[in-house]
């Protein structure tokens, strides 16, 4: 991205010792046989079955309404599964009692299409807020929040109110906001959805430099021409079910 500094990938980009660092025999993310059906009889997920190595990057595409989204509040602990197992890095999301989940969602960062940013806080104070609600001392908050702000260039805007952001500048200060706490795991849901073309490139450039420093990302999209491009891992869902699985593809299907 034009005029963002090289990262270094020794250094931690948050708070924590190094980003992305997993036992690489152990996936980021596992689901076997997940089936969620809702109270009033809709089944939004069918029997699906997904293994993400650590350190990989998965486009999740699917029209609306495929199941994309209940796949993601699955995985970041929002639902529980009607039946069969999420496992983020071995762990049964299940079985967590209700002091370890906010625990275990620190190893998950998420972004979504609106960025949900506090508009009274500055750029800095937004990112900052990710640790201070975790009891973070104020000495490790200050030099985490600066170095993942130089991460997605917006270093220069740190004193900046979202709504004096671009919706580009405030996209990154989402991705910063998630990335300070150091995820092991990268949830993008639609992140290019509300960007014009030139930054939505932008977006994903910086998401394929945070799965470059170790950190598994997997983002949801409708957006054809970047994975097509990008000819990256392409999951695809259909009526709640994996209908397609495929390293180095297109968004559609090649026959």
């Amino acid at each position: 991205m034009p005029g963002q500094p090289p990262i270094d990938r020794r250094q931690p980009v948050g708070a924590g010792s190094v980003t992305g660092t997993t036992t690489e025999a152990i996936p980021a993310l596992v689901l076997r046989g997940v089936t969620k059906t809702y109270p009033n009889g809709k089944s939004a997920l069918r029997e699906v079955n997904l293994t993400v190595p650590a350190g990989d990057f998965v486009f999740l595409v699917g029209p609306s309404g495929a199941g994309k989204s209940t796949l993601i509040r699955l995985v970041i602990r929002e639902e529980l599964a009607t039946r069969g197992k999420v496992l983020l890095e071995g762990r049964d999301l299940a079985r967590l009692n209700h002091r370890e989940v906010p625990k275990i969602r620190r190893r998950i960062g998420t972004v979504f299409q609106d960025f949900k940013l506090l508009p009274n806080k500055s750029v800095r104070d937004n990112v900052a807020f990710a640790l201070e609600v975790t009891g973070t001392s104020g000495s490790r908050i200050k030099p985490a929040v600066e170095r993942v702000l130089r991460v997605v260039g917006l270093s220069a805007q740190a004193d900046q109110r979202p709504s004096e952001l671009s919706g580009g500048e405030q996209q990154r200060t989402a991705i910063a906001r998630a990335l300070v706490h150091d995820p092991h795991l990268f949830i993008a849901d639609e992140p290019t959805g509300n960007l014009d073309p030139l930054i939505s490139w932008e977006i994903i450039q910086l998401l394929l430099r945070i799965n470059e420093m170790g950190v598994t990302v997997l983002m949801a999209t409708h957006n054809a021409e970047v994975v097509t491009a990008l000819r990256k891992r392409v999951v695809a869902l259909e009526d709640g079910r994996v209908v397609r699985d495929e390293t180095g593809a297109a968004y559609h299907r090649e026959d």
